[in-house]
């Protein structure tokens, strides 16, 4: 949820603001642009969190809604998938936090976020068609680090992060890590006994 979204939630739960103007609202919450009041209030109201009487000039809280705490979960970020120490999913290294809703990330999973960098897989097909671009925010689920081939994971190499495509070659015994992207890019090929580290499976991608 937009930071302006939280806060107009928290105002309409500890104060009437019928009649208010946009601007009067948005200065009550250190926004001074009436339209992005405008537009949030709206995104709310498409949410299910408020319902607008535009005719008697009521905003209302619609009370059988869960509470903002119970919707989202904070998945920790922490860093970029080209760089950062072998175990990257650890408390210090967290470098914010970005809040999702619940029902797009599965349950009771220890989740992390990267910040991708680079376009090496700009066509790749992680989720409904969703590729990662320079940028992108890629959800990593930490407790899957037995991949299947095909699947996308990060892996640390040299105590770099990374993001590629996963590729068990038994009869040569070896895992290819390959980049699915408008550029050539040449793939890494890993031996079984070589100390290489999957750090977890990407499973979904929010776009920038």
């Amino acid at each position: 949820m937009h930071s302006i979204q939280e806060k107009l939630i928290k105002l309409i739960n500890s104060k009437n603001i019928d009649n208010l103007t946009l601007r009067q609202i948005g200065e009550l919450i250190g926004e001074n642009l009436p339209q992005k009041i405008k537009h949030h209030l709206s995104q709310l109201e498409c949410k299910g969190f408020i319902l607008i009487d535009k005719k008697n000039k009521k905003i209302s809280r619609i009370n059988n809604q869960r509470g903002i705490g119970e919707l989202f979960v904070s998945i920790p970020i922490v860093g970029s998938a080209n760089c950062g120490p072998a175990n990257i999913y650890a408390d210090e290294n967290i470098t914010g936090h970005l809040k999702v809703s619940k029902k797009l990330v599965p349950r009771g999973k220890k989740l992390f976020i990267l910040r991708a960098e680079g376009n090496s897989m700009n066509k790749a097909n992680i989720k409904n068609g969703k590729s990662i671009e320079d940028g992108d925010f890629v959800i990593v689920d930490a407790d899957q680090i037995s991949p299947e081939s095909g699947q996308y994971v990060v892996s640390v190499i040299d105590g770099m992060a990374n993001i590629k495509k996963f590729i068990l070659d038994r009869e040569n015994k070896r895992v290819i890590l390959k980049s699915e992207s408008t550029q050539d890019y040449l793939p890494i090929f890993i031996h079984e006994d070589d100390q290489y580290k999957v750090s977890g499976r990407v499973i979904d991608v929010i776009k920038k």
